[in-house]
Order: C-alpha cells, then structure tokens, then sequence
C-alpha cells in the first residue's frame, strides 16, 4: 500500500548528526543535576493480568521480548528455554533469526561461521562472553561463531546501539553471549545431550555428547558448575573456481588462432607495435585460471566450562570460571586446475562489459592437486568477577580476565599440497602433451559453471587421467602460527535511587597477536620439481622431478557428474586421488628436502593497549502523563600500538628451467633470493571521546518510541597493521604481494536510530526501525601496482611490477537501513510465527566499469528476510525456518587479479530452509530431529558482472537426530 514516506534526508548531514552526539555531555549535566525527588515514573503496564504459565519455547521469547522492551538502546536476545537447552544448534543460525542479522557461509563446510549485523560483519561487531572480549588468533577482529558451541548458552543479547559500559568499539553493534552460572537456578541439576549427524553427501554418522552438571550448597550461598560438550561433523563438498577474474588489455589480433603474426604489446618501442592489431588496446577481464574440487572436511569441537560462585553475604558475590574451547579441523581436496596467461589467450570472445566469455591458449597444461589441511583453534579465558553492593543505592562490579587463543597450538597444523600434471610448452614454443584448452562462460554464476574445452593430453580427453604421462610440479607447503592474548581489567560503581541511574568506571585492556608462517616459497623448494617430466618434454627442476610418477601413488578418481547440482556447464570428467606424502618421500629420495620452513617476513607481534573511563546515566520520568527515560553516556577511550615484524630485501627473480611460466626469488642471490632478516619496529597512539544518547518514550500502553544517537570506532584489523610485505603469487604476466599498515587509524562512526515497538499482546509485537550510520576514515583493502626493492621480471628484463594488497585509510560513506519485524502467537494454540526484513542503502555503491583503482564501496549490505513458523504445546515443538539474503558485496579483493585496483567478491543471493522438531517423551527427557539446508541450496560468488563466476560451493543438506535428558 502506497502513503505518503517520511523523508529522512535531513539525517544524512553529518553536521546534524555531531550537533546530537556533542550534546550528550550536556545531557548527562541535565541527569545529574535532576532533582532527587523528580516525579515517579509510570511503571510499565503488563498486557495482561491473568496468572499465565508458559514453558519452552515460547516462554523463551517472552522473556526475549521483555529483555527487548526494558533495555535503554536497541537490544535484540535470544534465551534459553532450560538451563542446557538453547532452541538452536549452532549461535549463528540463532542470530540470524533476528532483524537486521545475517550469517555468512563457510562454502566449504555450509555453516554459518560469521554474522553480520545491518549489513557489516564481523570486523565490525565487537563478540563478548560473559562481557569480556574474545580474543581470536586468526588476526581479524571478527570471531569464526563455529568455535562457539551453543549446547549450553544462557542467552544471545545483540546490541544496536552502544553501552559504553561494555563497547563502543563497534561499528555494526556487539554481541553478548551469557554463559549459565550456578545461581541462575539453584539446586542439584543434570543436563545430558547426544545425538548423531550426517550430511547428505559424506554419509557417514558422525556424534555429538554434552553434560551439564549444576548444584548449589550451604544454603545456595556456594555453587557450582561444570559442563563438557564433544561435536563432530563431517562434510563433503564439490567446489568449482576462479580464484580471480584479471583485468588486462588484450590485442585485437587475439580474437583470431594461434599464429606466428600475433604478438601482443603494450611497448611503443618495439617491432611488433608498429603493426595496429598486436597493440593491447581492448581492455577486458579474462579467468587467470580455473580448476574444481572436492573437499572432505572433519570438524572436531571440544568445549568445557567450570563456573564457581560464592556468596559469604547478602551484599557480596564472587564469581570464578573457566571456559576452555579447542576446534579441529583437518580437511582433505582432491581437483585439477588450468593455468592462463592473458597474453597467450586466442580465439577470444567478449560480452558487452568486456568480459571475456570464450578463448583457447595453446599449450595449456594440466595440474593434479591434492591438499591435506589440519588447522587447531585452541582458545581458554579464565576469569573472576566481584559485585559488592556497598549500600543499598550504591553498588560496585569488578571484573578481570585473561584470554589465550591460540591457532596451531605447539606449531602441528599443516597444509600441504602437491601439484603433478602434464603438457606445457617447451622451447621454441613446442608441446608435446599441452591442449588448446580454455572456457566458455554460459552465464551467471548463480546457474551455469565456467565450461572447460579441449582438455586432456595433446587434447585427447579420454586420456584426462592417464597416469602414464603425469609427473612432479610445484610444491606448495606451509602452515600459519598465532597466538593472541587478552588480558582486560573493568571496574564500574553503580548509584540506583529512585528514577536516576548512575554509572561510572574504567577498562584497561591489552591484546598482543603474534604471528609466524612457513612456507616453500620462502626457502626455494616451491618450483624446484616442477615441468612435469620428461613426457612432457621438460627437464624437471634443479633437482630434478620425478615422471612418470608410479602407480603406488594414486587412489583412485572420483566422477565429476552431476557435480553441483542444478547448474549447468561441462567439466573435466573426473578428478585423480592421490597420497601428496608419497610423492613427497619420491622426490626427498632423490635429493633434497622439499619440507616448509620459517619465513622470517611473516614474523610479526603487535601489541595494543586500550584505556578507557566511562560515565552512564539514566533518568525516568513522565512527559505528558507518558513514561519516559533517558540515558546518556560518555567513554573516553585511548589506544596505545606497538607494531614489530622482522624483514628481508628481495634481491632479485629468475624463471625456473623446469617451468617457464613460473617466476621465483632467485636462489642464487643471498639466501634463496633474499637479504639477511632485519626488525622493524613501529608506533602510533590516538584518543576518541564516545559519546552516547538513547531515549524511550511509552506514548500509549505497549506503544514505544526510541531513539539514539552515538559515535561509534572499530580498530583495523591487528594483522593488517604489521609494516612489511610479503611475496603472493609469482607467475609470468601476474605478481602479487600483500603487506599491513601500522599508520591505519580507525573507522569513526556517527549513528542515528529511530524505533517504533508495539507489544500488542503476549509474546507478540510489531516494530520498525530506522538507522544511519556516517562512517569516515574507512580503511580501503585495495590494490596498488608497485615495485619492491627495485626487482627486475626476467619475463620482460623491466622493473617487476607487483599487484600489493594493503590498507589505508580513505573515503567516507553513508549507510541507511530499516528493519521491521513482527512476532505473533495465536492465543493459546500453540502455533505462532516470527518475521523480519532488512533493507539497507548506500551512497557508496561499487562501480563495476571503474578502472582507476579507486571504486569502493561497503561491503556487507544486502537486503534479508527471516520467517520462521512453530508449534509448541502438550510436549511438541516444531519449527521450521527460512532465510533469506540478497546478492551482497562480501569484500574487495579477490585471491588473484587487482590490474585495476582491488577486484570485488559478490556473494549471489540464496535461501536456505532449516526444520527441526522435539517431542518431550517424559517431563525429563526429549527427543528431536533437525535438518538443515532441506533445499539443497549452494553458495556461489562472482566478480564485477554476475557472469564472472569466482566460487561455487555444493555442500549438500545435513540431518540430525538425539535425545536430551534433565535431572
């Protein structure tokens, strides 16, 4: 129905928004000063006053509704329907039930493993446990939400806006997860949990166990608890890739075949310039390379708790617990993948954007990958909190911790891969076993894959996997070290007397990320075996490769049929499995080591230390015979950096002889192409003052009207601070490097909300909500073309031009958004349902047809819906759930290309349908089934136009089944 819409344009000036938040000082003067005996506030007016027992589920929303209502900003919770029993198997499916909350996939293993929240993820949304930040070793700011059991979560609290109590170091909002404590429910307690899992493509029935145990002595003044939870799952995965989509300037005499006159150029001065057609003058974007595979994914999570509680008084509480979490991951791929040169492409074809949607490249071989993966997130916080009420207005909360998570723990993860294959050209432009291979690009990529032609030795594709002619390439070996500590300090005095609440503390809290990496790349060993052979007519490497390699190798193949289903486009019939250990024992035996070692330029420690004093206030009273509350806050924050790393100077590059399309730091200059190690050390502080208003007006029984203004920061990642750079991708026609910014300041924030909430009756309401939010000094993941130390390409015997990915700080944006949501039960039922949509706008808005390097835009924003339908009575609950999201922008930069700045990540829209369903057996034990992704659905990705398909994920639907037992 069309009316008449308000017109927010006003609260896009940012000078509007700084008039508000400067004024929260003053308004905290206002609070302060309020009269002692300001008139009592009407108390809130309860919908009914019928004596109504409600249990489970729908009790549990109840409560999520009255956490909604009373808060001051605007709060969005999901509880616990028993102690042990959260209604959700996973805390990102949880959340993503809420407005203006979305997940983001893992394609690999189909779960949900980050959240956004309005559009920005988890860089920008500040996760705390029990209030306490959560350190993470993956060097980013967000949290993988896999590591985060949820058997035995109290309650999920989600806030929009800011409590300068707990953060203000959040741009998107923070997330609270409130963990059970021995007197949340006094008495002996015992919760037990089992069930089993399977997913439909692996099969296999993998466990999950809990156990809850919970009592409380001397007169419920001392108590404690402790819980243990096991969870497996394995998954099995097909993927089809391009890891990137590469900007370029093709000749116009590449549309046509592979002959002797077509030499591309872009050198004015050479011979071959003087001919028009060979000028690359047709820009376009083309697939550096394309390949599929197929991923068996173990995932082994381990959590434990141990909670103490004492209460020796009345007016004291001391609280102690530990909480220990260790996620295993150990994954193997098997695939192929064909590697493309832009300048030795023909036959090419281009849409109207300039993508190009066919081509064949002579000579092209074929790699054989398969890569083993084990990857350990081990994370223990072992913290004390004292709440003292000193009198009975005045009360005192103290609370430290110290949190250590670290990734490969004792340094035993890996991820090793091997690469064999055949064909190639040889010298004087000859091959042997190479094809004419290229793609043919049939559509979108939500629909079609990228269609590979003209595969198989010297282009036969019955002999795809012929084993006979396959031999060693490149070695790609490593594993990534880190260790984060967190160690954090708060204290906050409370005064609560009659309708003024005060609040006034501090935090100290320190968070040192170190970080290490090995690599093949750094000591040589990458290329010292590559060419495939002598079948294919090259020498091998240095040492020497070994072809054709034997049968004890391999395991057999897998069929590529009906590989993601639903979409269209052909593949390479099937896919060799093989050991990559027993290649590597080959190739040891017959000379030198090809393990990874230390590379020096991935050693780094950054150390930031954060200070903050706060000051809160909340005033209720009346305006017009309507309760009202108003609650202004201040936090003073400063932050203090120390950033070192060790570097090295490259001194030069040289091409392999087994493979001339490979470009490696020269081996015989220094120690492997380097100069020795050297440390770099780096500075810098700066201070923010935060402030904070939140109002809430009741304008009628059960009607409020909210709004909030505040300021808002989010720091860099602290992996993206360290200053140096460290080598990527090193082939003929693509070099790429990354390196951090210890200068990176960060995002500001200036926020608006307003709210409408209409709890019209139990367990039910209407709301909407619209926000702003003015971001300035955002950081800007591009891409630059530089030189490093001055290094020649000896594919060109020009300066070497790398693609380096690193941050700055740059532009501003505007983000706008409404949510609105609606939760309704049908009286007493049983039956009820939960809806919610998200439509968010930029002003910033990526522009596909930029070439200068500076389109930006934010990432994350994307419409979103969420309905979910339950029954809840006589012991039944069903629930079924469907989400939703919108294409979105997930990041810039993609894994290879950045010709023309960073290259943009789309993730195609998708909606998944979710089940599950219980039935209480006895008042102490429960029975329940869950299904997730009934609808099969698949995750997919593509570049600037939906045509240029980056990743497609096929990860198959997942059952479960169990039985949850209460003493």
């Amino acid at each position: 129905m069309k009316g008449i819409q308000p017109n927010f344009d006003y609260l896009n000036r940012p000078a509007i928004l700084k008039a508000v938040l400067l004024g929260a000082p003053s308004a905290l003067a206002l609070i302060v000063s309020a009269p002692a005996m300001a008139q009592s506030s009407a108390a809130p007016q309860s919908v009914s006053t019928e004596d109504i027992i409600v249990t489970g589920y729908r009790a549990s929303l109840q409560q999520n509704l009255d956490i909604k209502r009373e808060s001051a900003g605007v709060v969005e919770a999901i509880s616990a329907e028993d102690i042990g029993k959260f209604p959700d198997p996973n805390v990102a499916a949880a959340l993503q039930r809420l407005p203006g909350v979305s997940v983001q996939r893992n394609g690999r293993r189909g779960e949900a493993d980050g959240v956004t929240i309005r559009g920005f993820g988890g860089d920008f949304i500040d996760t705390l446990v029990d209030g306490r930040h959560i350190s993470t070793a993956i060097g980013n700011r967000g949290v993988d939400f896999t590591t985060i059991g949820s058997d035995f979560v109290g309650r999920l609290n989600v806030y929009k806006t800011p409590n300068v109590e707990l953060s203000t170091s959040a741009i998107g909002g923070f997330i609270n997860v409130e963990m059970p404590k021995p007197f949340d429910r006094p008495g002996f307690q015992v919760i037990g949990r089992a069930s089993g899992s399977y997913q439909s493509r692996s099969k296999d029935v993998t466990p999950s166990a809990g156990l809850l145990i919970s009592n409380t002595f001397a007169d419920d003044t001392i108590g404690i608890l402790g819980n243990v939870n096991y969870k497996r799952t394995d998954t099995t995965s097909n993927r089809v890739f391009v890891p990137g989509w590469i900007g370029a300037n093709f000749a116009p005499c590449q549309a046509g075949p592979n002959v002797p006159t077509c030499t591309p150029t872009s050198d004015p001065t050479s011979a071959a310039w003087a001919t028009p057609s060979n000028r690359n003058s047709v820009l376009n974007w083309f697939p550096q390379q394309t390949g599929i595979e197929q991923i068996h994914t173990k995932d082994e999570r381990l959590d434990a708790r141990i909670a103490l509680q004492w209460q020796p008084s009345d007016n004291l509480l001391i609280t102690v617990d530990d909480n220990f979490s260790r996620q295993t991951v150990h994954s193997n791929a098997f695939g192929y993948a064909a590697w493309f040169n832009g300048s030795d492409l023909r036959n090419v074809k281009y849409d109207e954007n300039g993508t190009v949607v066919d081509f064949s490249q002579f000579g092209t071989p074929m790699d054989f990958n398969a890569n083993y993966t084990r990857t350990i997130l081990e994370t223990n916080t072992v913290g004390a909190n004292v709440k003292w009420d000193v009198s009975e207005n005045l009360k005192l909360d103290v609370d430290g911790f110290i949190s250590r998570s670290t990734r490969n723990p004792g340094r035993n993860g890996y991820n090793d891969s091997m690469d064999i294959g055949y064909g190639g050209t040889n010298a004087g432009g000859t091959t042997i076993l190479g094809a004419n291979t290229g793609v043919t690009i049939l559509g979108p990529s939500k629909d079609y894959l990228p269609q590979i032609h003209d595969i198989g030795p010297a282009g036969n594709v019955s002999r795809f996997t012929d084993t006979s002619v396959i031999g060693s390439h490149v070695i790609v070996r490593g594993a990534p070290y880190n260790a984060d500590t967190v160690k954090q300090l708060r204290a906050v005095l409370r005064w609560d007397q009659d309708n003024v609440k005060l609040a006034f503390g501090g935090q100290y809290m320190e968070d040192k990320l170190y970080g290490e990496n090995t690599s093949t790349f750094s000591n040589g060993v990458f290329a010292s075996r590559s060419g495939y052979g002598t079948p294919s007519g090259r020498p091998g490497g240095s040492s020497g490769g070994i072809a054709p390699l034997p049968a004890s190798v391999y395991q057999g193949i897998i069929s590529t049929a009906n590989w993601i289903p639903g979409y269209q486009g052909n593949l390479g019939p099937s896919v060799i499995v093989y050991d990559p250990y027993q290649v590597y024992k080959l190739l040891e035996a017959s000379g030198g080591s090809v393990a990874p070692t230390l590379d020096p330029a991935s050693v780094y420690e950054i150390r930031e230390k954060t200070y903050a004093i706060f000051f809160r206030a909340t005033f209720d009273t009346d305006l017009g015979g309507m309760p009202f509350s108003l609650t202004a806050g201040l936090r003073h924050e400063g932050t203090h950096l120390t950033s070192n790393a060790i570097g090295r100077r490259l001194l030069g590059l040289s091409i392999p002889s087994g493979d001339p399309t490979l470009i490696q730091p020269n081996p015989a200059l220094g120690t492997n192409g380097f100069s020795d190690p050297t440390t770099i050390s780096r500075s810098s502080n700066y201070t923010f003052l935060l402030p904070s208003l939140d109002a809430k007006l009741e304008v009628m029984p059960n009607l409020l009207l909210r709004m909030s203004a505040s300021r808002t920061l989010t720091r860099p990642g602290l992996a993206a601070l360290r200053p140096t750079v460290t080598l990527g991708t090193l082939r003929v026609g693509s070099l790429s490097a990354s390196g951090g910014n210890p200068d990176l300041k960060p995002y500001l924030s200036d926020n608006f909300d307003a709210a409408a909430e209409w709890y019209y009756q139990r367990n039910s309401y209407v709301s909407a909500n619209f926000y702003l939010k003015h971001i300035t000094n955002f950081v800007v993941g591009g891409v630059s073309v530089q030189s490093i130390d001055d290094a020649v390409d000896p594919s060109t015997g020009r300066i070497a031009r790398f693609n380096v990915n690193s941050q700055v700080n740059g532009p501003e944006a505007t983000v706008k958004g409404v949510e609105i949501a609606v939760q309704h039960v049908f009286g007493e039922s049983g039956f009820g349902f939960q809806a919610n949509a998200t439509f968010p706008w930029s002003n910033r808005n990526y522009d596909p047809t930029s070439t200068d390097g500076s389109a930006f835009s934010i990432t994350g924003l994307a419409k979103s819906a969420n309905l979910i339908a339950f029954y809840d009575k006589d012991g039944f609950q069903i629930r079924g759930a469907l989400n939703w999201r919108d294409e979105y922008l997930v990041r810039l930069g993609q894994d290879q290309g950045g010709t023309f700045g960073a290259e943009p990540v789309y993730v195609d829209q998708q909606l998944q349908i979710d089940a599950s369903a219980s039935y209480d057996v006895t008042p102490f034990a429960t029975v329940f089934v869950e299904a997730n992704n009934l609808n099969n659905s698949t995750y997919s990705t593509h570049g600037r136009f939906s045509n240029q398909t980056l990743d497609v994920f096929s990860y198959g639907r997942r059952f479960s089944a169990g039985v949850r037992v209460k003493y």
